[in-house]
């Protein structure tokens, strides 16, 4: 092995100084950056399952504020209707109270022509009485004769329709 460069006395010296040198760094330097990478390792597990929770948490939070989304739109929705229900109600009410007093308001008018008409009427055969008893009193004073009494009622007659008219 001299003729290779190679000691053995050497060689044997410097493998027994590798295998302690092994020995001291596998109990100084292994076993702690082992139990370093373990322990790092361990950690990020317990990150990467953490990080897990919390994402399932988010979508479970997501899912129920998505429901309460849905359910407060179900929930607008309906009290929009019902303030609809109840407006339209309230329109129908007013509309029936604005027919009702249309209606009492007709029927006060049409009281108040009807007596109007009658106060009308009345005055007018009080005056035509007044006139016909005039006409009678004219006639009476007058002597009896034929074509003024023809005369006298024609123009009786044309006094009334033309205050009938004016009526």
């Amino acid at each position: 092995m001299d003729a290779l460069g190679i000691n053995l006395p050497g060689l044997l010296t410097q493998l027994i100084s590798f295998l302690i040198l092994f020995a001291v760094l596998s109990k100084l330097l292994y076993k702690p950056i082992s139990k370093a990478i373990g322990d790092r390792s361990k950690k990020i597990q317990d990150s990467l399952e953490a990080a897990d929770k919390a994402r399932k948490e988010a979508d479970a939070s997501r899912e129920v504020m998505e429901k309460q989304i849905v359910e407060s739109r179900s929930e607008g929705q309906k009290m929009i209707a019902n303030a609809k229900d109840i407006a339209d109600k309230f329109k129908e009410e007013e509309l029936i109270k604005a027919r009702e007093e249309i209606k009492a308001e007709k029927k006060r008018a049409e009281a108040d022509i009807q007596r109007e008409r009658d106060a009308a009427i009345e005055g007018l055969r009080r005056e035509f009485a007044s006139i016909v008893v005039d006409a009678a009193e004219k006639i009476v004073e007058r002597s009896l004769d034929q074509s003024k009494h023809k005369d006298l009622i024609d123009k009786v007659l044309e006094e009334s329709s033309a205050l009938n008219k004016d009526n």
